[in-house]
Order: structure tokens, then sequence, then C-alpha cells
């Protein structure tokens, strides 16, 4: 699978309109922990797949979330190193 494909994706006008719009849906905070949001994440990660077939996935706001770098970086950090998070938003280490 080619990232190329995905580069070209966010670097669409249709994708900045949708992230744009969202940032704004959500006043421009984090929705974890409430600082400055910077980053529209995909909840469910995409793929160059669902580039080409799911645009529901893709721009569907019930997949997206904005989130602060920080908080961005520990739900890749989540995915990759086990860990989760409490109901106040700190790192819980599974054992």
């Amino acid at each position: 699978m080619s990232t190329g494909i995905l580069r070209t994706f966010y670097a669409s006008t249709a994708w900045k309109k949708c992230r744009d719009a969202f940032f704004y849906a959500k006043f421009g905070l984090c929705e974890d922990c409430g600082s400055l949001g910077q980053i529209v994440h995909h909840i469910k990660p995409i793929t160059t797949n669902d580039v080409r077939t799911d645009p529901a996935k893709c721009f569907g706001w019930d997949n997206l979330k904005l989130l602060c770098r920080v908080c961005h970086e520990l739900h890749h950090i989540k995915r990759s190193d086990g860990l989760s998070f409490d109901a106040n938003g700190d790192i819980v280490f599974k054992k």
C-alpha cells in the first residue's frame, strides 16, 4: 500500500474543509484535556483502501476527534504500547 495516497488525501481541499469545519465546531479545544486543539484525529485510522472506498470513515465526524499534540501522541502510544486512560485522561499502565 502506498502512503502517497494518504498524503494526497490529507493535502486535499476536501479534507482541509472537513478538518477546519470540525475544528471550529469543537471551538478549537482538545476533546480530551480542554487545551488548544491542534490535530483532527481519526478515531478509527484510515487506510489507502478507505480513501478509495469509504468516504464516511474518512470524512465522517463520528470518526473524528480534535486533540492537542500531547493527547494525539498519547492516543498513538496507547495503540502501539498497550496503554490506556482513566476517566480523567490519566495514563493507566496495564500490568
